[in-house]
């Protein structure tokens, strides 16, 4: 059985391009659904629902929450089975669609894009302990904080997700995280009006279509990585519904949370820190924090397997280490900024590389793979030399109208359009193809 480095459990890490056999296949419903709750909830998230208020009333920003969770969370489901149907790790498992060396391409973006949102978390979870510290104690120290997440997030990416799963967040992460998601919504509703915060009026300055797209982008940015997890699935219908379910109910809760929170405390996300800060004391923020490190750890193991799909040479956990050095430094160097526009820009790029993705897995290929060719330039996915052409047009034109769409009917939300003309044009091309050589 030809693997990577293992650490933590055995099998928890894998060649990126090697299938995860079906022994090692450990994930179930429960599984699925404690990794994707614990990683949809968290600052961040809760940010991002502060961005959408006051600019929407609350009641309109509340539908936008559920309504693009609904559509984000379908989608990320539908790709999380792609990696549960091949066993393959996400990057790799483009291949078939993008061609051997096609899929690097997004894969050197997915790199990028995870290293960001790596430097991120650390520095949300800096902030935020820093927020605690100085309530508690009087205390500032960002350095020690940027230092001591950065190192706790790179240890858990070296573990694998098999040993963070099964030994952390089954066992009783997932419960720190439920009493400190519940102990903020329930100092919400005691400290807060409710209904005059339902009452206050918008200010105009975000559309209801906008609000959508910022809401779908949050599980859209895990399109990319997913399936380096639900490779470890045992069955599609297991990872699709534990996805669902997970990631949901956490999406909702969280941009609600944060909505109503950036609200109560002026509106933006400038002062949401301070305000959880302040709820209970800050018990709830507290165990919200050591819930962070998991989206910092999947961030940091993504970009390494990402980076191991093309340097199949190197060692996934040394990886690890090498990007969670990297987020940390950045962390170190860079301030926080608002980032709702790497959101958009995320979503501008993967939404319609997914779209050609789903569409080329779950109805021109029907969820069929032959992973024996996979880094054969000469076989099946070779197509023009390792390069699908066909699938990087269609790519390239869901970039395009999402650009058009963004500029020319903001209103409207770009995101699904560019999934959608993306997934479309592949079929059309792929047709047409097929039709030529009949």
């Amino acid at each position: 059985m030809a693997q990577d480095s293992v650490t933590g459990d055995a099998g928890s890490t894998y060649a990126p391009l090697t299938p995860v056999p079906d022994a090692r296949r450990a994930f179930r419903t429960g599984d699925a659904f404690a990794l994707w709750f614990s990683l949809g909830i968290g600052l961040l998230v809760a940010q991002a629902g502060a961005l959408l208020v006051p600019g929407l009333s609350l009641p309109h920003a509340l539908i936008a929450i559920v309504l693009g969770s609904v559509i984000g969370v379908v989608l990320l489901a539908l790709a999380g089975v792609i990696g549960t149907d091949t066993g393959l790790a996400a990057m790799s498992s483009l291949r078939p669609t993008l061609g051997v060396r096609g899929a690097s391409v997004p894969a050197v973006l997915n790199m990028v894009q995870l290293v960001g949102w790596g430097s991120f978390e650390v520095i949300v979870m800096r902030d935020s302990a820093d927020a605690l510290a100085k309530q508690a104690f009087g205390l500032s120290m960002p350095l020690v904080w940027t230092v001591i997440f950065g190192l706790l997030a790179t240890l858990l990416a070296i573990s694998g997700p098999l040993s963070f799963v099964r030994r952390f967040l089954r066992k009783w992460g997932i419960w720190l995280l439920l009493a400190g998601a519940a102990w903020l919504t329930w100092n919400l509703l005691a400290r807060h009006h409710l209904a005059d915060l339902m009452r206050r009026p918008a200010t105009g300055d975000m559309s209801f279509g906008g609000a959508v797209d910022l809401v779908v982008a949050m599980p859209l940015s895990w399109l990319p990585l997913i399936a380096d997890y639900t490779r470890f699935g045992r069955r599609a219908g297991e990872t699709f519904r534990g996805t669902l379910y997970g990631y949901g109910i956490a999406n909702i809760w969280f941009y609600a949370l944060g909505a109503v929170y950036g609200l109560a405390a002026g509106g933006g996300d400038a002062l949401l820190t301070g305000a959880l800060a302040q709820a209970g004391g800050g018990f709830a923020l507290l165990l919200i924090l050591i819930d962070e490190i998991d989206n910092a750890f999947a961030d940091i193991h993504s970009a390494a397997v990402s980076t191991g799909t093309f340097w199949t040479r190197a060692s996934v956990p040394l990886l690890s280490a090498a990007f969670g050095a990297l987020c940390t430094l950045i962390a170190l160097l860079v301030p926080m900024a608002k980032y709702q526009n790497f959101l958009l820009l995320i979503g501008s790029v993967f939404a319609p590389l997914f779209g050609v993705v789903l569409m080329d897995h779950f109805i021109v290929r029907k969820r069929r793979i032959d992973a024996a060719v996979l880094a054969d330039v000469r076989g099946r996915y070779g197509f023009s030399g390792g390069w699908h052409l066909s699938a990087f047009v269609a790519w390239a034109i869901g970039i395009a109208s999402y650009q058009v769409v963004n500029h020319w009917l903001p209103n409207l939300g770009a995101t699904l359009p560019s999934l959608a003309i993306g997934a479309v044009c592949y079929y059309v091309l792929v047709s047409a193809r097929k039709t030529a050589y009949a």
